[in-house]
């Protein structure tokens, strides 16, 4: 049976908002019978905020936090831990990142632990939904975020960046990145995602899955870049 694969963010929901009424019903029929896992940077909570329980609780499994939060039904099956404490140097370098950014409007909520990875904004996470688009469309000019990624991964060997969303990055350990979710998957795999581009935290994911293509070509595993939700469900009509 296939497992098909969904990111959350730009994927199955706009930027850090609600799945529209509409799609959540369409895809929760669509999801009958079928293995149905999803992938996000996000927690728990915030996700469940997004897709709605109903959604959240269909799913055959959860990953949460790129994987390194993972939920069965109600229960965690697997946790990976990491702490901005654990990297020495981290924290200030953070900080620094915030004060000289040419982005002028910080907001509250710039370092957030979540289980396995930190979630960084020089904007800051509490910054309304106008502002985050408007830092959306300077970044992707100015490509502060991708400079931010450069700069801790070659500071600090045992780490990696990744652009997520519209206005932060993801800093988790080595290797605990998206693509772990192929360790669990037997058989054909279908992944959807709206940052497969090199530097994006859905890219990890799409590279293992092109290596698994490689090693074992009868599989056919497939991957979706998408552009929005609505790119995602004119898909799987298709499919």
């Amino acid at each position: 049976m296939t497992n098909f694969i969904f990111d959350i963010d730009g994927t199955l929901t706009p930027s850090r908002q609600k799945m529209s009424s509409d799609f959540c019903s369409f895809f929760r029929d669509w999801m009958e019978n079928r293995n149905v896992y999803l992938i996000t940077g996000s927690d728990r909570d915030k996700t469940i905020q997004q897709i709605g329980y109903g959604v959240w609780r269909k799913a055959k499994r959860v990953y949460q936090c790129s994987g390194n939060v993972v939920y069965e039904g109600l229960k965690i099956v697997r946790l990976n831990t990491f702490k901005l404490s654990d990297s020495p140097g981290l924290k200030k370098d953070l900080l620094s990142m915030i004060k000289r950014s040419q982005w002028e409007n910080k907001y509250g909520n710039h370092i957030e632990e979540r289980g396995g990875l930190i979630n960084f904004s020089t904007i800051g996470r509490d910054c309304p939904q106008k502002e985050r688009e408007k830092y959306f469309a300077w970044d992707n000019e100015l490509n502060e975020r991708k400079a931010m990624c450069t700069y801790i991964m070659r500071n600090f060997n045992d780490l990696e960046a990744s652009i997520g969303g519209q206005i932060s990055i993801d800093i988790h350990k080595k290797g605990m990145n998206k693509a772990q979710i192929m360790d669990d998957m037997e058989g054909q795999s279908v992944f959807f995602g709206d940052r497969c581009e090199p530097g994006g935290n859905d890219h990890p994911l799409v590279k293992r899955i092109e290596l698994e293509n490689e090693r074992v070509p009868e599989l056919n595993h497939q991957w979706y870049h998408v552009r929005c939700p609505e790119h995602t469900r004119n898909i799987l009509e298709q499919l």
